[in-house]
Formats: structure tokens, sequence, C-alpha cells
């Protein structure tokens, strides 16, 4: 058993190995644009809590 438990965790390994090996650091210009968009995201769904706060008071 423990044999077969070194190779999956060697092959887990190796997998995210490669993936680290492939990670770069987003330039300034990338990081503004995903800041935007997330910051965006985070503004329409605290908008549609808030409307839908409002309707359900308004309701009961």
């Amino acid at each position: 058993m423990a044999p077969k438990l070194m190779r999956k965790l060697s092959s887990e390994y190796n997998k995210y190995l490669r993936v680290c090996k492939l990670l770069k650091k987003p330039t300034m210009e990338e990081f503004k644009t995903i800041s935007k968009v997330s910051a965006i995201g985070i503004l329409i769904i605290g908008a549609l809590g808030f409307v839908i706060s409002i309707l359900m008071k308004r309701m009961f």
C-alpha cells in the first residue's frame, strides 16, 4: 500500500510543480484590469442584495 501511495503523491506533486513553473507574475496592466472587473462584480452583487433586501422589507 505504501508504494502505491508514494506514487500517487509523487504524481500529484509533479502536477503541482508543473503548474507552478507555468505561472507568471501579472503585469501592472493585467492587475489593474482584474481589480476593476472584481470591484465591478462586487458592486453589482452588493447592489442586487440591497435591492432584494428593500423589496423583502416592503413585502412583509
